[in-house]
């Protein structure tokens, strides 16, 4: 029985010469393994639909646990302004990385949606980091590792200088010792982005200084507590110190 899925290609990798496998997260099933037979033939309908970042609806025999097989892809959007740029590839390629190892962790519909609503947003144009940076906070709580950003992750005070990944949050003036203080604009929109709509947003204007404190924290957070070590992130890091972004 065939049966309709929504979802995004994360991954795709040969399975012969003429087919390959390709890794969707669903709305409905999360990550499943699909085998698009003759997808890599130069004739195929498959071939050009059954590639990474391809957003649509999937017509599949479903096998739960096992190897599904795809029939057909009604292709919502080809996400055409992301892949046309290098930073913007490199940040979506980064998040697709990131959910297949979220969704691990729990199968929940937030996730999904969070994760189309922001390559949506990227390829709007809005600022593909700060998107990252909301997406990679909301997912801390799925991962199990959420920080303290309502009070100081040590006193309790309400009274927040700084943010420090070793203390799991915020910071007070009296319990902060060698952190750097960092700016008021920081401290309240990292406790925004965790409540923010993704698919609400319409325009970010946010200091270039403000954007960096809130990706160091970040990036550290990650680093610190997760365990997760993605290559995408790599190539974000790279186009860093080149200074692509």
């Amino acid at each position: 029985m065939i049966e309709r899925v929504e979802g995004v290609i994360i991954k795709e990798k040969v399975y012969s010469e003429t087919s390959k496998i390709i890794d969707v997260v669903t709305k409905e099933h999360g990550i499943i393994s699909i085998l698009a037979k003759g997808a890599r033939t130069l004739k195929s309908p498959l071939r050009s639909s059954s590639t990474k970042l391809t957003y649509g609806y999937f017509n599949i025999m479903y096998k739960e646990g096992k190897l599904s097989t795809l029939k057909e892809i009604d292709v919502i959007d080809f996400y055409k302004n992301i892949k046309k740029d290098i930073i913007k590839i490199s940040y979506a390629s980064y998040i697709l990385e990131l959910v297949d190892q979220v969704i691990k962790q729990t199968k929940s519909e937030d996730i999904y949606y969070n994760l189309v609503s922001s390559l949506k947003k990227m390829d709007e144009g809005l600022n593909p980091q700060i998107i990252t940076n909301i997406l990679e906070l909301k997912w801390l709580k799925s991962l199990g590792v959420m920080p303290i950003l309502d009070r100081c992750s040590i006193c309790g005070s309400e009274n927040i200088v700084t943010i420090s990944s070793d203390a799991g949050g915020f910071l007070c003036r009296n319990c902060r010792k060698d952190e750097t203080i960092v700016d008021e604009k920081t401290i309240k929109l990292i406790r925004m982005f965790y409540y923010v709509d993704i698919g609400k947003i319409d325009k970010i204007e946010i200091s270039k200084k403000v954007c960096e404190e809130i990706d160091f924290f970040l990036t550290n957070y990650y680093d610190r507590y997760t365990g997760l070590y993605l290559k995408s992130k790599k190539m974000i890091d790279k186009l860093s110190k080149v200074g692509e972004l």
